[in-house]
């Protein structure tokens, strides 16, 4: 989940792209802007419409990462006590906050005060993720965050496993909590470089071709440029000729697709891809990702290059252009 720090308005750099966190998305950035002022009756309505399993799991998801969210919500779970909504809302935000107390500092630098105030979040969420998914046993939002707090506490690998299945069991190949059983098996979080590069190759393959599933394996060979903290090591990772052919292949059966689906969020993808072609010097490949995101940027992966995203962006998107001449 990506924290929500900037407001409302797109963060626009100089000559047009721009973060975006409702993605280009107007319907999401009016419940973005009802979050905000605790307009819960509105926000309600917006959210009562959203009918795909997917789609809310996505909303809300946003929907969490907005700041002060914590401050309206209980009273909104204390207005319907029958009812699961507010609940993941509340839920969600407590796991998204949580990780602001933690912050994206390793381990070894966050401390006991954090530590304490993290746990204590995801207790909360826990609590109230579970309570949602006993009230409507078939969402999936209660699965997808449940696996993102778990890997905050340590979840053992079978609990995680578990809910990495429960989620899929609701909402077979649903893109976002793949993306989080990824990360469940990085390197960093206990998994090996083997053990994510197998999932994310399995799913694509096991997958029909235009499934979004395909950003996992852009994602994966992200991962592993970040283990090796860019520079020349990580340069020479992404450059060689098997990533690069598995990065177009991952292209070529997801978002260059002519059946893939275009989901809600989907220049998330897009971005990632862009700058995975763009880091392994394919800058060809690198500017059809960025002629089809426009201006519109997401905060990852641009969030694990230095200075501000929407100027990493930028930069890329510019070289990509200038050496596809």
């Amino acid at each position: 989940m990506a924290l929500f720090r900037w407001g409302f308005g797109r963060r626009r750099a100089a000559d047009g792209p721009a973060l975006d966190p409702s993605f280009g998305d107007e319907a999401l950035a009016v419940m973005l802007r009802q979050a905000a002022a605790g307009d819960w009756a509105a926000l309600r309505q917006g959210l009562a419409g959203v009918t795909d399993a997917a789609e809310l799991t996505w909303v809300l998801s946003a929907l969490a990462d907005v700041r002060g969210v914590e401050t309206w919500i209980s009273r909104a779970v204390e207005a319907e006590p029958g009812s699961a909504l507010p609940l993941l809302l509340s839920g969600a935000r407590h796991v998204s906050w949580g990780w602001e107390a933690r912050t994206r500092a390793s381990a070894r630098d966050v401390s006991r005060e954090q530590w304490e105030v993290f746990h204590r979040r995801l207790a909360v969420a826990e609590e109230q993720l579970y309570e949602a998914a006993e009230r409507e046993p078939d969402l999936l939002a209660p699965w997808y965050f449940l696996q993102i707090s778990g890997r905050g506490t340590s979840l053992d690998r079978e609990a995680a496993t578990y809910r990495f299945e429960a989620a899929l069991r609701r909402c077979p190949g649903h893109l976002d909590s793949h993306r989080q059983r990824l990360q469940q098996l990085c390197e960093k979080w206990g998994g090996s470089h083997e053990e994510m590069h197998a999932f994310a190759d399995g799913a694509v393959r096991a997958a029909p071709e235009g499934s979004p599933l395909g950003e996992l394996v852009a994602l994966a060979h992200l991962e592993r440029w970040l283990s090796l903290e860019g520079g020349a090591a990580g340069s020479a990772y992404l450059n060689t000729p098997a990533v690069r052919e598995e990065l177009h292949e991952a292209a070529r059966r997801s978002v260059l697709h002519p059946d893939y689906p275009r989901p809600r969020g989907w220049k998330g993808a897009l971005n990632t891809f862009a700058l995975a072609f763009s880091l392994s010097g394919q800058p060809e490949a690198a500017r059809l990702m960025f002629e089809r995101i426009g201006t519109t940027v997401t905060e990852r992966p641009w969030m694990h290059l230095s200075g501000d995203p929407a100027e990493a962006f930028r930069r890329h998107r510019d070289a990509a252009a200038a050496a596809a001449r």
